[in-house]
């Protein structure tokens, strides 16, 4: 994918993940141009949720580089007992280069927001709550504006926001719900809604359709796109429904055992021969 660096929200760059002796994502290359839909698919356990966690500060990538917006965000490589173990590609690659590893908040701080696979909305706070939470890592507010009480327009500026935020979302009839409360389709608009609330440049949405019925899934691919043309965001995703990701991706990377095995848009993914293998275990042909 020909992108100059001014275009892309996320660049990955040989991005290795060990465990042990175990290669979860093995030298993971990728581009996440600004403003698309991306996606990245392959079979359970192909590495895609551990990739996401490199991404966000979850995890430290064992070796390889993390670019978002232009700037390196995450960086490492194998040294001491772990060069010894290593089993990935490229381990010097980075060897003369500083560790960047910066914690979840950080990132988020930086502009990168995240689901998950198995929703994790706070189960004790109302719709409201969740996503008001959410707002304040963007607050404009420090310990002696709270002392003298000199948030208060601060904190009336989240609500309004958070309020509107809901509208937008079609969630203010349920604001003072608890959230686990709602429908499954809504827990994960919610999802979403929370992750919007932090002002992201880049959402990654890991499986956002799983556990949705036809018609909500439906429904998600049109939300998806709704959400990037107008908050102006790029969407990394990982999805098992193939029928959302053909319907709303710009690009597709298929990984598989941690390694990349296929990149293209819809229609030669749909029909490339290693990608059916690796979904049948069988190929077209046979």
């Amino acid at each position: 994918m020909e992108k100059t660096a001014e275009t892309l929200a996320l660049h990955i760059e040989n991005v290795t993940m060990q465990f042990g002796g175990v290669v979860s994502v093995n030298d993971l290359t990728l581009d996440v141009p600004q403003n698309k839909i991306i996606a990245l698919i392959g079979p359970n356990g192909a590495g895609k949720t551990t990739a996401f966690n490199c991404i966000t500060g979850v995890y430290q990538p064992t070796n390889g580089l993390i670019e978002f917006m232009g700037k390196p965000i995450v960086r490492n490589h194998p040294s001491g007992r772990t060069l010894k173990t290593y089993k990935g590609e490229n381990a010097g690659k980075y060897a003369g280069e500083s560790v960047l590893s910066p914690t979840p908040d950080e990132i988020t701080a930086l502009g990168i927001a995240r689901t998950f696979q198995n929703i994790r909305l706070w189960k004790s706070m109302t719709v409201f709550e969740n996503v008001l939470i959410a707002k304040h890592m963007r607050a404009d507010q420090n310990v002696f504006s709270a002392i003298f009480r000199g948030n208060a327009a601060e904190e009336k500026r989240m609500r309004d926001e958070t309020m509107e935020l809901l509208r937008e979302q079609g969630l203010d009839a349920y604001k003072d719900e608890l959230a686990t409360s709602l429908p499954y389709g809504l827990q994960r608009r919610l999802e979403i809604a929370r992750a919007l609330a932090t002002d992201p440049k880049l959402l990654l949405l890991d499986e956002p359709a799983a556990g949705m019925n036809p018609q909500e899934t439906l429904e998600l691919a049109d939300f998806v796109r709704e959400i990037r043309d107008k908050y102006k965001l790029t969407v990394f995703l990982i999805e098992h429904h193939m029928d959302l990701v053909m319907n709303i991706s710009d690009y597709i990377y298929v990984i598989d055992f941690g390694s990349e095995i296929a990149r293209g848009v819809p229609e030669e993914i749909q029909s490339n021969e290693r990608v059916i293998e690796a979904y049948l275990g069988v190929s077209e042909a046979e």
